[in-house]
């Protein structure tokens, strides 16, 4: 087994509690840390025993700047459910959600959370 490491992947997305971060919208970052598993002896040096990381953030994009969520807990869940269904391969997927302007009373760098699946 092996790690794949996808750090800071930044999408624009609408996700919140409240109605302006709806309207206004803002950035959100992605770590992702995935157990691999590989299919194939890694020797054979094939695409088909891993993770095409390219086809990962995709999958993270797809999640992060679609459906409107208003906990980063749902999308960091959503995430690593959809990396494990599209790769078998995945045996956990521990995936970091951060929202850098959270609307918080107080200054703060940013709020995340992490999420392994499965749970």
């Amino acid at each position: 087994m092996y790690l794949i490491r996808m750090k800071n992947c930044a999408f624009f997305a609408r996700h919140g509690l409240f109605d302006e971060e709806e309207t206004l919208g803002q950035r959100f970052y992605v770590d992702a840390e995935l157990t691999v598993d590989p299919s194939l002896p890694l020797e054979d040096d094939s695409m088909e025993s891993t993770v095409d990381y390219g086809v990962a953030f995709q999958v993270i994009e797809s999640i992060i700047t679609g459906q409107r969520r208003f906990l980063i807990e749902a999308l960091a869940q959503e995430c690593g459910r959809a990396l494990a269904a599209r790769f078998p391969q995945i045996k956990r997927a521990e995936i970091t959600v951060r929202k850098p302007n959270a609307p918080v009373p107080g200054v703060l760098d940013y709020v995340e959370v992490t999420v392994v699946w499965p749970g």
